[in-house]
């Protein structure tokens, strides 16, 4: 019983890596018939979808990748697995999600896999998170600075809140993990040339002129 336990805490993490790995933005680009790496900013996030696909491909993708994140959380929460397999199995999702074993190891940003993940595993320091996120965006426009506030938000609110010390480990490498697949964002925002948020027409698929994708 012991030894089935202990192959199950290793299973966990593993298929909680393939479940991120499933690419929703891609799979949905081609339903549509738009190749989506190879269409705006590149990636694979709800942000490209949404602005060059239109709205309901960007909500269906960011729905898609936040399942994903919460689901496999969820499940070992459910199943009574520990904290540090709920902590391993939260990153493996996104580490699933941007280094994807469907797309040779590439992939998105992981801010909304990010988001269902820590959703399952943090409830209250994300909500908190998401209000960061919202007046970031109200006030710039710019996803990416959204998106990087709200994640760098995220780990001092655990440490406030007295959340378990593997969550805040698990949440900080992934803090770190997002700063660096945003470091092309980074530079933008810094030379102030990160283009602010424009959706396309449902149905309209369009390039946009600077790339400004983050989930």
């Amino acid at each position: 019983m012991q030894d089935f336990a202990c192959v199950a805490c290793l299973l966990a993490p593993l298929i909680a890596y393939v479940c991120g790995s499933i690419p929703t933005g891609d799979l949905i680009g081609r339903r549509l018939g738009i190749a989506v790496r190879q269409t705006g900013s590149g990636n694979i996030g709800a942000t490209n979808l949404a602005r060059t696909a239109g709205r309901t491909a960007g909500l269906l993708t960011l729905a898609g990748d936040m399942a994903k994140g919460l689901i496999p959380v969820l499940a070992v929460r459910l199943l009574g697995f520990g904290e540090v397999v709920q902590a391993a199995t939260a990153v493996a999702v996104v580490v699933g999600h941007m280094f994807s074993i469907f797309l040779g190891f590439t992939g998105g940003k992981g801010i909304a896999s990010g988001f269902g993940v820590l959703l399952g595993l943090t409830p209250l320091a994300t909500l908190s998170a998401l209000v960061v996120f919202v007046g970031v965006f109200a006030a710039s426009r710019i996803v990416s600075a959204a998106s990087l506030a709200a994640t760098l938000a995220v780990p001092p609110l655990l440490a406030v809140l007295a959340y378990p010390r593997p969550y805040l480990f698990a949440v900080s490498l992934l803090a770190l993990l997002v700063v660096a697949r945003h470091r092309d964002n980074i530079r933008r925002l810094w030379k102030g040339q990160e283009a602010p948020f424009r959706l396309a027409s449902d149905g309209k698929h369009t390039a946009p002129e600077e790339p400004d994708s983050s989930a």
